[in-house]
């Protein structure tokens, strides 16, 4: 038997593919939710953005890029577009190469797999939730569940990282892997909102505009990027936010101070921005600079800004030259006071776990306990928003299924 613990996108695809490329069965799918696939629901705002039109070793963090390519190159966008073709979901481009189904509906989605899967024979028990996993020595493995125990010739740990606990990503997998052998890189959470101090941000809760991010930790830039940010009630969350916010943690788990930067006007630097400012001074004297700023800027922001430099009131032609600085500085180097982040129960991901260096890259086995293979959110591979974490579940399930295959 084959048994597969953890009926989410990347369990149900090892399923699926190891059933397709011949692995002798039965395959069992084991998941402790009546209901497998529940961060697949959830997943794009409910319409589950599969993948990416584009997708690169360097959209990823954790794991060695030469091992990540070997992975992904195995089983890459074309193949899975054709995939989920097959199996009933035509998927179309939107913006930033994101891949979405045309039904745009995330259940479409989980249902296809589901259904692809008793297809192929896959046994799915739903509501067993897999305790532990011990290795017998010359014949495999014991799974105890909430049921029983059941003998398996290889097993699949699928259960993901920690992100989104409620929909049973609880890190049991992880402790799993450890009592078999493997490492476990310490967890944070990953493409996460960030908490912010004070209170600048409180006013804005809502307001969305373009945005330049780097995160500079050790004295070096680690991250940057650009793209859509939002203000909130507590912070910061959007797109580019949720990008950086991994950098951020990782930095401070390994005791770094590190600082997260917005440039509001991406694209412009310090000496561009004032001298801009210089002349339309002397253009247009009596425009107020809040006036000036809400041009290039959403309302609320430029007035937020200009009131925290203590210009609010004042227009271009009274700009004094030290408060023009501290207003351009405000602008292009704000400094976000991160304190903290919203947390694994608002994280899309989990940044950690086993190295992909404990498996072979070649068939997903692990190095430290043969007949045991690892995918999808176990590994230290996290990838940026967009759906580049759902293609590293479709190729690392692909991979396994070959070494299912092989194996058996």
């Amino acid at each position: 038997m084959i048994a597969i613990v953890g009926a989410g996108a990347a369990g149900l695809a090892t399923a699926i593919f190891a059933a397709r490329r011949g692995a002798k069965g039965p395959i069992v799918l084991l998941d402790g939710a009546a209901r497998p696939g529940a961060k697949i629901l959830v997943s794009g705002g409910s319409r589950c953005n599969v993948t990416n039109a584009t997708v690169k070793e360097a959209d990823f963090g954790g794991a060695p890029p030469h091992l990540l390519r070997r992975v992904l190159k195995a089983y890459g966008v074309d193949e899975t577009v054709a995939f989920f073709r097959e199996i009933g979901v035509a998927l179309h481009e939107e913006e930033h190469g994101k891949l979405f189904p045309d039904a745009n509906s995330s259940r479409v989605v989980l249902q296809a797999l589901l259904s692809e899967a008793a297809r192929r024979g896959v046994v799915l028990r739903a509501g067993e939730r897999v305790q532990a996993v011990d290795a017998v020595a010359g014949s495999g493995f014991v799974l105890r569940t909430t049921r029983e125990e059941l003998a398996a010739r290889r097993v699949v740990l699928a259960t993901g990282g920690l992100s989104l606990p409620k929909t049973g990503s609880d890190g049991h997998g992880l402790r799993m892997a450890e009592a078999l052998g493997h490492s476990v890189v310490p967890t944070t959470p990953a493409l996460v909102p960030l908490v912010l101090a004070g209170s600048f941000h409180v006013p804005l809760s809502g307001v969305a505009h373009e945005v330049e991010i780097a995160v500079r930790a050790a004295g070096r830039t680690s991250v940057r990027r650009r793209g859509s940010l939002l203000w909130t009630h507590f912070g910061v969350s959007g797109p580019v936010v949720l990008d950086v916010s991994r950098a951020w943690l990782r930095a401070r788990l390994e005791g770094l101070e590190a600082a997260v930067e917005v440039n509001l006007l991406p694209g412009r630097d310090f000496g561009a921005v004032e001298d801009d400012l210089v002349r339309r001074s002397a253009a247009t004297p009596r425009l107020g600079v809040a006036r000036l700023l809400s041009r290039w800027l959403p309302g609320a922001v430029a007035e937020a800004v200009a009131r925290e430099a203590g210009v609010g009131e004042t227009t271009l032609g009274r700009l004094r030259r030290e408060q023009r600085r501290s207003l351009v500085h405000g602008l292009v180097a704000r400094v976000l006071p991160v304190v903290e982040s919203r947390g694994y129960g608002f994280a899309e991901a989990t940044a950690g776990g086993v190295p992909l260096a404990e498996v072979d890259a070649r068939s997903m086995e692990s190095r430290c306990r043969p007949g045991l293979f690892l995918v999808g959110e176990m590994l230290d591979v996290d990838g940026r928003i967009g759906g580049f974490n759902f293609q590293w579940a479709w190729s690392s399930a692909w991979v396994a299924a070959g070494g299912l295959a092989r194996g058996l």
